[in-house]
């Protein structure tokens, strides 16, 4: 149930970042291209994201950790080429400026959704 609870979340804070940024947008049916970018994105940032966290880790200690939003950027931009050139998902990111700044809005509303989720639990 959890998971299924996480999926939706990501899927919204996706819908949030297509809608505020500019060079975030969906080209088709968008129910299953927010349902399959999340999957992917979840799978990217399973997978991909601590590999690029141990490869930039001086990077990261450099800058006192704002590097990880560059991060977060880059697997929100690598999701969405996955998602598009592999799935035919609809889901177009415009470079990595819209990348950057879509992680950080999916960030937000994500930390945003499961505090809300988890107060309505407890």
């Amino acid at each position: 149930m959890h998971i299924l609870i996480r999926w939706a979340i990501t899927a919204v804070s996706l819908v949030v970042a297509a809608w505020v940024v500019p060079g975030i947008h969906v080209a088709s049916n968008a129910f299953v291209a927010f349902g399959v970018m999340a999957i992917v994105l979840g799978l990217v940032n399973a997978i991909v994201r601590p590999i690029l966290k141990l490869l930039t880790c001086p990077a990261i200690l450099l800058t006192l950790g704002l590097f990880v939003f560059v991060i977060n950027g880059f697997t929100l931009w690598l999701a969405s080429a996955i998602a598009v050139n592999f799935f035919h998902v609809g889901f177009y990111v415009n470079g990595f400026v819209p990348a950057f700044f879509g992680a950080l809005m999916v960030s937000i509303v994500s930390v945003v959704l499961h505090a809300l989720v988890r107060e309505a639990e407890g």
